[in-house]
Parts: C-alpha cells; sequence; structure tokens
C-alpha cells in the first residue's frame, strides 16, 4: 500500500465532520492493507506512529525538506521501517545519520507526503478523539463487532494490535486479549453530574466518594513484582519508591488497583496538584510523599474483576485495601451523601463521584455510570495558541486560545480565551512550553500543537457566534494545566453546549 493512500484517507477524514463519512473512508483503506500493513497503516492513520515519538522537533523536520518527489512511490513499509531506523540511531554521530536518515525518506516523499509525516511526527496528527472512530472502522474493516474490538483494545493499549488481530483472526484473535499483569489499562471515566440530586436519581443504588485533588495512578502486583502507572499509562515506578513498598505490602499475591495519589501538608490537607505531578519526574524519589487512595480492584490473586459490577470490586477491595480506600459510603441516602460531600470540600478536595453499584469497568470510556460532582464549574480545554502579553506581560504568552474536543474525531473546537489566573510563575513555564510547539504565528499570537490540556474555572457559557463552536466561556480563568491528560480526555463540544442554561 502506498503512503499516498493512507494521505489521502487522512486528508478526507479531516474534511469531514460526518462520523459515519469517516468510519467508512477509514475502513476502505484499512480493509486493502496487506497483512504486514495493518499496524503501520492504523498507527499513521490514528496520528502516532508505532514506534511513538523519535525526538525530532518541527525546526529540525522544517530545515530538512528536500525536493519533493514528482510522484509518489514510498509505501506504508517504507515509511514504518524508516522510523524502526531512525528510533534505533543514537550514540555518537547519531545526530548527523539521524538527519541523513530524515533526508532520505523526505526525498522520497511528495510534497503532500512531506506535509503528512512532518505532522505525523512532531504529534500535530494526533489526535486522540479519533480512538472512537478508529475502533469503528476498524471493526467495520473486520466484519466484527465494535464492542468485541473495544474489547481488546481496552485490554491491550495498543490500537494496531487490535486492528492487526481483527483484520487477521477476527472474533477469535480478539477474544483472546486479557489482562496482563505489567500491562496498563486504559482508565475509566466519569461524566459531569449537574448536582448531586441528579446523579443519585439517575443512578440508584450507588457508592459515593471523596473525588480527589490528587493524580490517577494504576497499580500491577505479581508476587514482589510492582509496577505504577500513570493516567496517561506512563510507568512511574521508580519515582515511587513508598508506594511500591506499600503495595507489597498488602495480603495478596497479586493484584491490579485504580486509585488516585497525592502530597498531603502538615495538616493532612492536600498540597497543590503540581506538587504531586512533580514526584513522577522527581530527581530524588523522597522529596514528597505520596499517600495512595484506591477506590477500585480489576485483578485480585488471579482472578480477573473488569466483567464483575461494582459492587463486587469494592468487596475484593475492602478484603485486600481496607486502609487505603478512598472515603466514601455505600447506598447513602440523600442527606448522607450531602453530608459526604461538605466532607470532602471542608478537607480541600473536589467534590464527590457517584458510581452505579451494578455497572461493570468501562476502560478508556468516559459513561454515565460514574459521575462526578463539583460545585465549581471546570472545564479540561485543549490549548490552541496564546496572545503577547502587554504591561507587565510584556514577553510573555498570556492570553490563552481554548478549544473543546471533537467528538467526530477533528481539531478541537474553539469556544473561547483567557488570561486571568495566571501567576508569574505559570506565564514563564507556559510561554516556554507553548513556543516549543508553535506551528504558525503573527504580530499578536503563536499557535501551538493541541498538545496541552487546561483546567478553567468558569462561572458558565453562553450562545456566541464569536468562536467557531458557537458557545462562549464565561468569565473564564485558568487553575492549572493538566500535565496527566491527553487531548483525547478533554471536554467535548456537546459537554461545553451542555453548560447553556436551559431555556423556560
Amino acid at each position: 500500500m502506498l503512503l499516498a493512500d493512507v494521505v489521502a484517507t487522512s486528508e478526507a477524514v479531516t474534511a469531514t465532520r460526518s462520523r459515519k463519512a469517516k468510519i467508512e473512508a477509514l475502513a476502505a483503506v484499512l480493509s486493502r492493507a496487506a497483512p504486514a500493513e495493518v499496524e503501520p497503516a492504523t498507527a499513521f492513520l490514528a496520528g502516532e506512529p508505532r514506534q511513538g515519538r523519535i525526538g525530532t522537533g518541527w525546526a529540525t523536520l522544517a530545515k530538512l525538506r528536500p525536493t519533493p518527489a514528482p510522484s509518489a512511490t514510498l509505501t506504508v513499509e517504507d515509511v514504518d521501517h524508516a522510523l524502526d531506523v531512525l528510533r534505533g540511531t543514537t550514540g555518537t554521530g547519531s545526530t548527523q545519520r539521524r538527519q541523513q536518515l530524515l533526508a532520505d525518506l523526505f526525498g522520497q516523499a511528495t510534497a503532500t507526503e512531506q506535509d503528512f509525516l512532518i505532522r505525523l511526527l512532531i504529534g500535530e496528527l494526533r489526535q486522540g478523539a479519533l480512538e472512537g472512530v478508529m475502533v469503528d472502522a476498524i471493526a467495520a474493516a473486520a466484519n466484527v463487532p465494535a464492542e468485541a474490538v473495544r474489547r481488546a483494545f481496552m485490554l491491550s493499549g495498543r490500537l494496531p494490535v487490535t486492528a492487526a488481530a481483527a483484520l487477521h483472526g477476527g472474533r477469535t484473535a480478539l477474544a483472546t486479549f486479557h489482562l496482563e499483569l505489567g500491562r496498563p489499562l486504559r482508565p475509566m471515566l466519569a461524566s459531569p453530574a449537574d448536582t448531586l440530586d441528579d446523579a443519585l436519581s439517575e443512578l440508584g443504588d450507588v457508592s459515593v466518594e471523596y473525588k480527589l485533588d490528587g493524580a490517577r495512578i494504576q497499580v500491577h502486583r505479581n508476587g514482589d513484582d510492582v509496577h505504577v502507572f500513570t493516567r496517561k499509562l506512563r510507568e512511574v515506578t521508580g519515582s515511587v519508591p513508598e508506594l511500591v513498598d506499600l503495595v507489597r505490602g498488602l495480603p495478596c499475591e497479586s493484584v491490579v488497583l485504580d486509585g488516585e495519589t497525592l502530597a498531603l501538608d502538615d495538616n493532612g490537607r492536600p498540597r497543590p496538584f503540581q506538587e504531586t505531578m512533580s514526584r513522577f519526574g522527581a530527581a530524588s524519589a523522597h522529596e514528597l510523599l505520596l499517600h495512595p487512595y484506591f477506590f477500585d480492584v480489576l485483578h485480585l490473586n488471579g482472578e480477573d474483576l473488569l466483567g464483575e459490577p461494582l459492587h463486587t470490586r469494592l468487596d475484593a477491595l475492602l478484603r485486600v485495601a481496607e486502609e487505603h480506600r478512598v472515603p466514601g459510603l455505600l447506598r447513602p441516602n440523600p442527606t448522607a451523601a450531602a453530608a459526604l460531600l461538605d466532607d470532602s470540600l471542608a478537607a480541600g478536595h473536589e467534590g464527590v463521584m457517584v458510581k452505579a453499584l451494578d455497572s461493570i469497568y468501562a476502560a478508556g470510556r468516559r459513561g454515565r455510570a460514574w459521575q462526578k460532582v463539583k460545585p465549581v464549574h471546570t472545564l479540561d480545554l485543549v490549548v490552541l495558541g496564546a496572545e503577547w502579553g502587554h504591561g507587565r506581560r510584556t514577553g510573555f504568552l498570556s492570553n490563552l486560545h481554548l478549544g473543546a474536543r471533537d467528538p467526530a474525531g477533528g481539531p478541537p473546537i474553539m469556544v473561547g480565551k483567557t488570561f486571568k489566573g495566571l501567576t508569574d510563575e505559570l506565564l514563564e513555564w507556559q510561554t516556554r512550553e507553548l513556543r516549543s510547539r508553535a506551528v504558525s504565528r503573527d504580530s499578536h499570537t503563536v499557535y501551538v500543537r493541541p498538545e496541552l490540556v487546561v483546567e478553567i474555572e468558569l462561572d458558565g457559557v453562553q450562545v456566541s457566534p464569536r468562536y467557531p463552536g458557537g458557545v462562549a466561556l464565561r468569565f473564564a480563568r485558568v487553575l492549572r494545566y493538566r500535565p496527566d491528560k491527553d487531548p483525547a480526555e478533554a471536554d467535548s463540544i456537546d459537554q461545553v453546549k451542555a453548560m447553556l442554561p436551559r431555556s423556560g
């Protein structure tokens, strides 16, 4: 298969808002892929090579662009092999060798293919929201149920591998995927609830627990072998020895735990979120002790619990880690649930989670079975660019352009701007980070790759023709950046519009 076929499909998917049209285009090209082409083609279409980031930035790639090839000859396997070689090129003299390898690759590409490769390699093509569309496209190409593909992807965490299994072996191959100790699963996500009463009414038989202002962790143990992963499935085991020691001491032989960890001050209140996150890259393992709070167990002593209802998983959690269970109540009445919400806020946390006790663990999905109740309106949005500041902010990128996730898999949709809530320290960091992600600029604004997620506090939203999303944020201010979240986990334009005042 020619790379040009993948590029044409990518352009067609970008050009339409129709989910059906996207799925049909993706399924068509995947169904034509040879067995060795399925994994790299899937990875390219999803916007991230199988090799991950190869350590080459936009400036380097832009300088290396040779005269484009007159016609398309590059194959998907040619590009995949070149990226394998690039990934393995290290050591003395590797910079020059890598530049030559890139020049050779780009010299075989047409102008359109060169543009595609640049965006692929710097991460600009990576629209995580496309994952749901890709799952449906893989199912269509392989003529298997989407739920079978979704389950296999949940367990493998690797879309290209899942696609290869579906297209080569169908439902039988997809059914072979299972939870594997040491390989992280994508975390189950929650949807926002309007009020606590609404969540209790909708879900019925529930667990209500603190919503902690910490960092999501997933912990795997097999005997004495322990691995700790972040929300993004990045392993941080070496940075958190206190968590490793604690999990090794639990009364079990094997376990997979889902929870949060956070740093506490001397009064037992949570430290700022950024301080907790700093531990995952800390030079000293004991700079700041982390405390774990678990709220789910997905495997215990050889038994997978993913398909079991939450009440069964919570019983297992109490058996293995009762002392480290996040504070909460089972089947509380509305008065007790409201009191728990007040207690959580008084302790410095964000609110409460309301979870249906009959729900199974839907990894990687944001459904209604888990709902978060917070007294403050917040949105996780993607930074699209920033305007240069004035006055004391001269020389700093200040006014942020904010986008909501497009559930159809397109680029983030702009819904507003804000420069409020930025400390001097955050301005310096923000300017440095945004400049390193710049893709274009004019006299006032630097436009960036849509990679950074920022948590925004706001009074609400209103209808507005000013922005492409048709809505605008009211009195928005920056709470914090969310390095633990990908753009795929940002709030969607539908979630933003759901905050519009109800008429009548």
